[in-house]
């Protein structure tokens, strides 16, 4: 039998992989799809391949590795290139998910399947309930820039590639706020894992 699949998201730098670190030390196995986006464009693989194909040697790093900063930064400039990009990675993402969400141990409560696009994608339609990590937009920016060293209007870009937080709220389950202390996130996530459990033991969507 299955485990229960739990979708995690929300906006670039809301906390996602934080939320996600606290849930795994309560017991819940994770799967990271931006790590499997890393495993998929990994060299010597055929996403890497396709991806050099189709925009370039100069994705490449020195060592043959993709420079996702570069292509990045070529992608969130221009809508159709981050489709090309997209129809490269999306498939083998999912793909790759199926099947480490099929190997998690069934005795496992449920399993958090943490993504960025689940929303836009429609994946939560297919999950057992959707945690959305919502975080204020000023102090969104202000991360990324710190974080990924880019301008604002880097920023502003990678943030409306996405679909706004109001729309991933609408369809959440549970939303998690990450704008505070770590001890108040600690208790949130506390609180949407016991109702978890209470509400997956009933089975009930």
């Amino acid at each position: 039998m299955a485990v229960p699949v739990v979708g995690l998201t929300g906006g670039i730098a809301s906390g996602k992989s934080t939320v996600a670190r606290a849930f795994a030390a309560r017991g819940v196995p994770v799967v990271d799809a931006d790590q499997l986006a890393r495993e998929v464009v990994a060299p010597g693989t055929e996403g890497l391949a396709e991806i050099v194909a189709t925009f370039g040697d100069d994705v490449l790093l020195a060592d043959g590795a993709l420079d996702r900063k570069a292509l990045g930064a070529r992608v969130f400039h221009d809508a159709g290139l981050r489709q090309k990009l997209n129809a490269i990675t999306h498939p083998r993402i999912a793909r790759l998910s199926a099947q480490r969400l099929a190997s998690v141990d069934v005795t496992a409560p449920y399993a958090i399947y943490e993504a960025a696009l689940i929303v836009e994608n429609g994946l939560h339609r297919a999950m057992q309930a959707l945690i959305v990590v919502a975080l204020a937009p000023e102090v969104q920016r202000a991360r990324m820039i710190t974080r990924d060293g880019l301008s604002e209007d880097e920023a502003v870009r990678r943030i409306e590639a996405q679909a706004p937080l109001a729309k991933k709220l609408e369809v959440a389950d549970y939303v998690i706020d990450n704008s505070g202390e770590l001890t108040e996130l600690s208790r949130r996530v506390d609180e949407v894992h016991r109702a978890l459990l209470e509400r997956l033991r009933g089975g009930a969507r």
